[in-house]
């Protein structure tokens, strides 16, 4: 458990803060009451935060917004801070660490702090599932020289497709990914 005193905390927070080029406000978020609020936004004396520990610690800086969050310590232990000071302590801690990435040269110029990238969410290849079992039976006639019946049943289509169209037979990966997303959608569909 950390020893420190608030003060000493907060002004951690604030130097760390300070390395990133921080921008005012500094918001910390807790489980308060708005009532143990002052109008500068601090707490009030006897201010009551919890039940729950957690907090947020949000800023802006020259990485962009940063948001960290710690509710690992929960409850004071005898005499100790309180579990949410010691939540914030944690943060702070944590910042001096990412520096401390920079300081030994472990990473390039400030990129622990740019988080997960976000994924690009998978373009839709059809807008149903008629338009995917379209596409598969102008595909095997047209490009794989198929001659399909009207009694071909969308399962087997999509079989036998499958097969032809597999990369590991040399087939363009493109095409095998495009049926693939037919499949799905016809699964989800109910008609493969």
């Amino acid at each position: 458990m950390f020893q420190a005193d608030w003060d000493a905390t907060l002004t951690l927070l604030r130097d760390e803060i300070e390395h990133l080029d921080g921008e005012y406000p500094i918001m910390i978020q807790a489980d308060i009451k708005e009532a143990d609020l002052r109008v500068d936004g601090m707490l009030k004396t006897r201010a009551q935060v919890g039940p729950f520990p957690g907090v947020i610690v949000s800023f802006g800086s020259r990485f962009g917004s940063l948001q960290y969050a710690s509710d690992a310590y929960e409850q004071r232990y005898s005499g100790q801070v309180p579990g949410w000071q010691a939540n914030v302590r944690a943060v702070a801690l944590a910042l001096e660490a990412l520096r401390a990435v920079d300081r030994y040269g472990v990473s390039k110029r400030g990129e622990q702090y740019t988080g997960w990238k976000a994924l690009e969410a998978p373009r839709a290849e059809f807008a149903s599932a008629d338009e995917a079992a379209r596409w598969m039976r102008a595909y095997a006639t047209g490009q794989l020289d198929l001659t399909l019946g009207d009694q071909v049943q969308t399962r087997d289509l999509y079989r036998l497709m499958a097969k032809l169209m597999h990369p590991d037979r040399g087939a363009p990966r493109a095409e095998w990914d495009r049926l693939n997303n037919a499949r799905q959608l016809l699964t989800t569909a109910g008609r493969l």
